[in-house]
């Protein structure tokens, strides 16, 4: 049976490029639509599948090979439901912009704690760096300090002028990366740069409400021509958990499950427990209150809740 690399899903039709580099758009079978999947899009950008030809153009997917992982979000039509966003991974670039869309602490959180319960190491790009007076300058090093400490890379960049990109490229080479973040915060236009020719469309920030309008809607990789992917995804306004116990949730906040065998139980949440590393360090400084926020918030989440129990 031959196999493919689904290049981009569109929900009915699925852009598949065979082994032998040709792109033939294909259909699911019925029953891989059958299987009990909790997912609105049994088949992702990133997986490897088997198909049959109809013609020389068009097929149809017949299996999905396991993934190795993948990245999860709650779909926006059916909030009890999921959407893969993209499969079988090396690595997630965040792109971040603290103005003009502002991407907050907890969305970034939100994504990594995604991130890590799914084996996706992440980069978090800091981008359009050239737009920011002194003060947002500052404001950027400040969150940039808060992750460079607890282990995460943090580049900042600019097309404008060229800060960062040289770095970008030495971590994508050879690899599958996937880029995110808010609609206008740059993620085309950085795609745009490792692709000459691609010519994404660009997104704008709407001037009534100061967000990105998004301009991708399905997930799509791109080849590089230094070697790799670069799966482009949809803008994401919100960034819902899913599959996530909330009991487990403190194991992904990665500084916090560092301090764990510290704590006086050995099943600590680091909430009202006596005894607490965590609130001890935070309260003498050592850990950023925004990531502990985060931690409470998607904790105590009742909308997240009814997605842990449902999963």
């Amino acid at each position: 049976m031959p196999q493919g690399l689904v290049i981009k899903s569109t929900g009915k039709n699925y852009d598949v490029l065979t082994d032998d580099k040709r792109m033939i758009v294909c259909q699911v079978r019925g029953k891989i639509r059958l299987e009990g999947r909790s997912t609105t899009n049994p088949v992702a950008a990133g997986d490897i599948v088997d198909y049959t030809l109809e013609n020389e153009r068009e097929g149809n997917i017949t299996h999905i090979h396991p993934r190795k992982n993948y990245i999860i979000r709650k779909s926006v039509n059916l909030s009890k439901e999921a959407q893969i966003i993209a499969t079988n991974l090396d690595q997630a670039l965040l792109v971040v912009t603290t103005t003009r869309p502002q991407t907050t602490p907890g969305f970034i959180d939100r994504f990594l704690i995604t991130a890590d319960a799914y084996d996706i190491p992440v980069i978090l790009l800091f981008h359009k760096i050239d737009q920011y007076n002194s003060k947002e300058l500052g404001e950027v090093e400040a969150l940039m300090e808060v992750y460079e400490k607890i282990g995460y890379t943090c580049i900042k960049t600019s097309l404008e002028t060229n800060v960062g990109l040289s770095d970008v490229q030495h971590l994508i080479e050879g690899k599958i990366s996937l880029i995110s973040g808010h609609s206008a915060t740059g993620k085309s236009s950085l795609v745009n740069h490792f692709i000459p020719g691609k010519d994404l469309r660009i997104g704008e920030v709407s001037e009534s409400s100061n967000k990105g309008q998004h301009t991708t809607t399905f997930a799509e990789m791109h080849m590089l021509p230094f070697g790799g992917f670069i799966v482009d995804t949809p803008g994401i306004k919100g960034f819902g958990l899913v599959d996530i116990p909330k009991e487990e949730l403190h194991h992904h906040f990665i500084e916090f499950f560092a301090l764990l065998p510290e704590c006086k139980y050995h099943n600590c949440l680091h909430l009202n427990e006596p005894g607490c590393a965590v609130r001890k360090a935070l309260e003498a400084g050592e850990l950023a209150p925004s990531r502990y926020n985060s931690y409470v918030s998607m904790y105590g989440d009742e909308e997240e809740r009814s997605v842990y129990r449902n999963g």
